[in-house]
């Protein structure tokens, strides 16, 4: 079976400037440290791919709801913490999503180094699916490419989802084609006796695929 979109292994990807869209939507403990770092760990092949290539990465994400407005609850400076700690690479963040400050620190990025935007979210363009947003987003960044890993968000319409995909040569990182490949999989070719074990949260973004498990499984 093979994944039907193109892969940061299908593109001259080498030495280019990558804006990676990543799932860092991690839980907190009440002391402010990171409870579960499951989805930043998840982050790690596909940077780990740009890096030996040596890749300058900038990883955009965001954490929870902040409604489109700068609130320090919602910073992504603990998780570039964690990923300097799971790297063992310099790791930048940078309190800017855009702007000349973004635009100063990417040019000084060296290749084979990361950095971290603040939260999408704090700008409500970034749920509106704004394309002024996403475009203010590349405009900053000077991407050769837009790497889609976030495998949580990829189905939200949002600017660093969607919009920006318009603006630039756009790819799937590891994490993606894994996760559609063991979908698929399960999908096409599923093993007897199924069994379909659901939970989490925000049930209805799932409603489509759990109606397609109970079709398929023999018990959910």
């Amino acid at each position: 079976m093979k994944f039907p979109k193109k892969t940061v292994r299908d593109v001259p990807i080498e030495g280019k400037t990558v804006l990676m869209r990543a799932d860092f939507n991690v839980p907190f403990e009440t002391d402010g440290t990171i409870a579960d770092d499951s989805r930043i760990r998840q982050a790690l092949p596909t940077i780990e791919f740009l890096l030996e290539r040596k890749c300058r990465v900038v990883l955009c994400a965001h954490l929870g709801r902040p409604e489109g407005r700068v609130n320090s609850a919602f910073t992504l400076e603990p998780i570039a913490k964690r990923l300097r700690e799971l790297l063992s690479e310099r790791v930048t963040f940078i309190a800017s999503t855009f702007g000349d400050g973004v635009k100063q620190a990417v040019k000084r990025l060296e290749p084979g180094e990361v950095m971290l935007l603040e939260n999408l979210r704090f700008y409500a363009g970034e749920e509106e699916n704004d394309p002024k947003f996403a475009r203010l987003i590349q405009e900053s960044v000077n991407a050769d490419y837009f790497v889609q890993d976030g495998f949580g968000v990829v189905h939200r319409a949002h600017a660093s989802t969607s919009a920006i995909t318009h603006l630039l040569p756009s790819v799937s990182g590891l994490l993606l084609e894994r996760e559609w490949l063991q979908i698929e999989g399960s999908l096409q070719r599923p093993k007897r006796p199924f069994i379909a074990v659901m939970g989490g949260a925000k049930i209805s973004d799932k409603i489509r695929i759990i109606e397609r498990f109970i079709e398929l499984a023999d018990t959910v």
